[in-house]
C-alpha cells in the first residue's frame, strides 16, 4: 500500500476513535445525568464525567512520550465543551411573567388554597339581556396560559349576555408558581373551589375545556364542589381518571398534525440544555422537579413552536393550511414539567365512576368531529355521568372548537348559550348513551 494510503487509512481510523471516545463519554454523560436526576444543573454529572474522561486519556497516554500524551485529551475536551451546554442556562432563571394584555385587565386574587392566580373578567354586553349567573372559564393545558384566541371567545359570550370569569391555573400564565409536588389534580379541583367562593357570587356555571373540562369533571364527582356548580359543560375532556387515562381506542376524524407547516419561530428544544431536559422528563427518565432545570427556567424556556404539531392535531385535516396563530409570543406560557406532574397525578387515580354517577348537576358534553382526543375519554363521561342531559356533536372542527375560523366561535357559542340558558339545542342530542357502541364503531 501506498504510504500517502497508509497514513490516510491510520488518520481515519484516528478519528474514527476519537468519535467513538466523544460519543462514549457524551453517552455517559446523558446516563449520569439521569441517574444524578441532573443534580446541580447538570454540574455532578458534568464533572464525574470529565473525571472520568481525564483519568481514561491518562491512562491512554501512559507510554507515549510527551507530545503524544496530548492526543487522548483531545475528545475528552470536545465533549466537555459539548455536554457543558447542557448545563449552562440560556434564557432568565427566575420567573418572567407575560405583560398584561391590552384588553383586558389582569388582576391578582389569593385563594384559600395557597394558590395566587392571575383573573380576567369580562361583564355582560349593556345592550343584550344579562344572564342571572356567572359563567367561569377553565382553560386548556394543564398548566398553560389562556391564549388570546381563548380571550376573544370569552370576550363573544359576553357579548351574548354572559358574565364571565376566567382565571389561569396556578404556575401558569401570570399566575403564581407552586412547589412542584403541590401540582396535582387535586389541587386544580381545590382551586376551583376556591376560586368560586371567592368570587362569592353563589352557585356558578362553569365551562371546561380539554385539561379545564377534566378539572370540572373531577368537581362533579366531589359532593363539596359540585354543590357550588348550577351548570357544567364538558367540552373536549381528557381521560378523569387512571382507568380513563389507560384507554387507547379511536379518535375523531383526520386531523391537520402531519399536513399543517412547520410553525415558524424559535423552539426551546433546539438548544441542548432544553431539548435532553424537557425530552428526558417527557420520556420519564428524569422528575418534573429534576435538579437539571428549575420549573422557572422551563416555563421561560418553552416557545409557541415546540407544541407546533399539538396545535396542528386541534384541527381538522382540511384546515391544515389555514390554521390560525392562537397566542401571541408575548402572551405564551406554559410549564411542562407542571403540567407532567398533573398528567401523572390523573394517571395514579383510581376510578372516580361511582363518585361521578352521584352527580345531580346538569351538565352538557362537547364532542368535535376531527377531535385529537381519545373518544372514550369523553363516552366514559357520558355513560358515567347521568346528569348529562345533551351532547353536542360539533361538526367541522377539531379539539379546539372554538378557534376564529369561519363561524365556528358563533356556532360554539350558540350550543352554550342554549344549554345555560334551558333553549333547545341547535344540534341533535348526539351521541346519547344508546348511541355510544355505534359512535364507536362509526369513527365520527
Amino acid at each position: 500500500m501506498p504510504e500517502f494510503l497508509l497514513r490516510l487509512v491510520r488518520f481515519i481510523g484516528r478519528l474514527i476513535l476519537a468519535a467513538a471516545a466523544v460519543a462514549g463519554l457524551a453517552g455517559l454523560f446523558l446516563a449520569l445525568l439521569v441517574l444524578t436526576d441532573g443534580a446541580r444543573s447538570g454540574l455532578a454529572a458534568w464533572l464525574t464525567t470529565l473525571g472520568a474522561g481525564v483519568a481514561a486519556a491518562l491512562w491512554r497516554g501512559r507510554r507515549r512520550t510527551w507530545p503524544g500524551r496530548l492526543g487522548p485529551f483531545l475528545p475528552v475536551i470536545v465533549a466537555a465543551a459539548l455536554t457543558a451546554s447542557v448545563c449552562v442556562p440560556t434564557v432568565p432563571t427566575s420567573r418572567r411573567y407575560p405583560p398584561d394584555l391590552p384588553f383586558v385587565a389582569t388582576q391578582h386574587w389569593s385563594l384559600a388554597t395557597g394558590s395566587r392566580v392571575a383573573v380576567y373578567h369580562y361583564p355582560p354586553a349593556r345592550d343584550v339581556t344579562r344572564q342571572p349567573v356567572p359563567l367561569v372559564y377553565l382553560h386548556g393545558g394543564p398548566v398553560r396560559g389562556i391564549s388570546v384566541i381563548d380571550h376573544r371567545f370569552l370576550q363573544l359570550l359576553a357579548r351574548q349576555g354572559h358574565d364571565v370569569y376566567a382565571y389561569e391555573h396556578a404556575g401558569g400564565g401570570r399566575s403564581d408558581l407552586l412547589p412542584m409536588d403541590q401540582y396535582t389534580i387535586a389541587r386544580s379541583v381545590r382551586d376551583l373551589a376556591a376560586f368560586i367562593d371567592r368570587l362569592d357570587k353563589g352557585r356558578v356555571d362553569v365551562l371546561g375545556f380539554s385539561g379545564g373540562a377534566v378539572v370540572l369533571t373531577r368537581a362533579l364527582a366531589a359532593p363539596r364542589v359540585a354543590a357550588q356548580v348550577h351548570r357544567a359543560i364538558i367540552a373536549e375532556p381528557g381521560p378523569m381518571d387512571g382507568p380513563t387515562a389507560r384507554i387507547s381506542g379511536h379518535r375523531g376524524r383526520p386531523s391537520a398534525r402531519d399536513l399543517a407547516p412547520a410553525v415558524a419561530g424559535p423552539r426551546s428544544t433546539r438548544v441542548p440544555r432544553y431539548a435532553v431536559a424537557l425530552g428526558f422528563m417527557q420520556l420519564g427518565l428524569l422528575a418534573p422537579d429534576t435538579g437539571l432545570i428549575e420549573q422557572a427556567e422551563a416555563v421561560n424556556a418553552v416557545r409557541a413552536a415546540d407544541l407546533g404539531s399539538d396545535t396542528a392535531s386541534a384541527y381538522c385535516a382540511p384546515d391544515a393550511h389555514r390554521i390560525p396563530i392562537e397566542d401571541t409570543t408575548q402572551n405564551f406560557s406554559f410549564s411542562p414539567a407542571a403540567s407532567l406532574n398533573i398528567q401523572q397525578t390523573i394517571k395514579d387515580s383510581p376510578s372516580i365512576a361511582p363518585q361521578l354517577k352521584r352527580s345531580r348537576t346538569p351538565a352538557m358534553l362537547m364532542i368535535a368531529e376531527c377531535s385529537s382526543q381519545v373518544r372514550q375519554w369523553a363516552t366514559t363521561i357520558l355513560a358515567d355521568d347521568l346528569a348529562i342531559q345533551r351532547t353536542q356533536y360539533m361538526p367541522g372542527v377539531g379539539h379546539r372548537i372554538w378557534n376564529g375560523l369561519d363561524d365556528n366561535n358563533e356556532r360554539a357559542s350558540a350550543v352554550i348559550t342554549a344549554f345555560l340558558q334551558d333553549k333547545p339545542a341547535p344540534l341533535p342530542n348526539y351521541p346519547t348513551r344508546a348511541d355510544i357502541p355505534t359512535f364507536l364503531r362509526g369513527r365520527r
